[in-house]
């Protein structure tokens, strides 16, 4: 895929055997982001609060010797526990810097037999090189599994109390 084609609106979903608080606590608490994907440190609050935030390296981005601010942007909803909305800046690279701020939306639908599908919802509308980063088609270069391995590593630390394992 090259960036001219790159999907500008990108939609990935799992289900996970979890109830909405518990997906919603995952997804919008520190302790528990750090845990799970690429690792990170949010400073929107608990709870979230509308308005801008910074997510530094967590603890696992740090033991590979990435410090300082990775991702930055705002808080526009918060709907507990079935939707967050929040803009979101990849600081990690000058290109990906460059690319702006895109749209990341979380939708929590509960399900039968305690299950939880969340839906992530990304609008990468002049960001071509973020869409292929979170799209994973950047996975054989290093650059990780985008949002297919953070919601695997998600579902398997909240299914199992173990996250896959480091990025």
């Amino acid at each position: 895929m090259s960036t001219e084609t790159a999907t500008t609106t990108q939609v990935h979903r799992v289900w996970i055997k979890a109830t909405p608080q518990v997906v919603w606590d995952a997804i919008t608490k520190p302790e528990w982001i750090d845990r799970y994907g690429y690792g990170g440190l949010p400073d929107w609050g608990d709870p979230p609060q509308l308005g801008p935030y910074t997510t530094n390296a967590g603890t696992g981005m740090q033991a590979g010797g990435v410090t300082g601010p990775v991702v930055d942007g705002e808080v526009i909803e918060v709907t507990p526990p079935e939707r967050f909305v929040t803009t979101f800046r990849m600081l990690m690279d000058d290109g990906l810097k460059s690319e702006g701020f895109t749209r990341l939306t979380h939708e929590l639908t509960p399900m039968d037999n305690g299950v939880t599908r969340l839906t992530i919802i990304h609008e990468l509308d002049g960001a071509p090189n973020l869409a292929l980063l979170v799209g994973g088609q950047l996975a054989d270069t290093g650059a990780g599994g985008g949002w297919a391995w953070v919601l695997s590593d998600l579902k398997s630390l909240l299914e199992t109390g173990e996250p896959l394992g480091a990025w």
